[in-house]
């Protein structure tokens, strides 16, 4: 595989957003999913209702999540609709909960670990998903970006718990006492990985990671560290692989002298290894072209 284009644009801005899209040259159809994270209660670095509804209204996208499999606020889907409805989703998107009323089991093709995956079942209603991630640190991956936020992001409360596990439980209560060595669980994150782009087809989804409030700690902790380095900037590609390896080199080849701690977050955690898997899989290419919008 070739190299892949990553675009960049170093401003942080809804408009900044709408056109590193268009850069993609890519016109998402029909019924458009549109993935983030809608963040823990109490937390405050997701991507903000004013910095991506822009780009959502122009897709006419539904913001599409799922629920946690560790508690807090956004396991229990009622409480992961006050959640959405306090950091301003709604009534501001249509938003879709799409494992509240059910699951379906994809087949993971040549996985590490996975036979399946577990999303949820109104993934089905989406023609074609964009991919709208922060890009930060993670206790457990060393890094979300697109990848996590296609693995753990679209499996439900039972499938989050079977890539956490690998395969051997899909119950949300006794996964955390099941983990497996950290390189399986991050490749059960690429093999879920594979399971959805499949489902979806690669010619239906795009990508754009946003790297600002670089916490080494996700979303999905109610109480982050503070970024000890400055925002990167918009990234945006057609390729998976290439646009979360292009936000992790981003931060090891930069000169910001607050990197050191999202480093340690990343390679202590391995992070790299799910880019690493994802491209053995052949969902996209470790090498890729930058290009700067700005």
């Amino acid at each position: 595989m070739g190299k892949s284009k990553v675009y960049f644009i170093r401003e942080i801005t809804p408009e900044s957003l709408i056109r590193i899209y268009k850069a993609l040259g890519l016109e998402l159809k029909g019924n458009v999913g549109v993935k983030i994270s809608t963040g823990e209660m109490g937390g405050h670095n997701y991507l903000k209702p004013e910095l991506i509804g822009g780009l959502v209204d122009s897709l006419d996208g539904t913001i599409i999540e799922c629920c946690t499999a560790y508690g807090g606020s956004r396991q229990d889907p009622e409480k992961h609709w006050d959640t959405i409805k306090s950091h301003g989703f709604v009534p501001r998107f249509k938003v879709n909960l799409m494992d509240e009323h059910g699951q379906i089991d994809i087949p993971v093709h040549n996985g590490f670990h996975l036979d399946k995956d577990i999303v949820g079942k109104d993934l089905d209603l989406y023609d074609s998903i964009l991919i709208l991630s922060h890009f930060k640190g993670h206790m457990m991956g060393g890094f979300g970006g697109a990848l996590k936020n296609i693995a753990i992001g679209i499996a439900s409360t039972a499938g989050k718990a079977y890539i956490h596990s690998a395969g051997v439980t899909d119950k949300a209560e006794e996964c955390w006492s099941k983990l497996p060595e950290q390189d399986h669980f991050l490749e059960s994150m690429a093999d879920a990985c594979e399971a959805v782009i499949h489902h979806v087809g690669p010619e239906n989804m795009a990508y754009i990671n946003v790297a600002n409030r670089l916490s080494v700690d996700c979303d999905c902790d109610p109480n982050p560290h503070e970024p000890e380095m400055a925002d990167l900037g918009i990234f945006a590609s057609l390729d998976p692989v290439a646009i979360d390896q292009a936000c992790y080199d981003a931060v090891k080849n930069g000169d910001d002298p607050g990197k050191a701690a999202l480093i340690e977050r990343m390679d202590s955690r391995h992070g790299i290894h799910t880019v690493e898997a994802a491209a053995q899989h052949g969902l996209g290419s470790q090498e890729y072209e930058l290009v700067a919008l700005d």
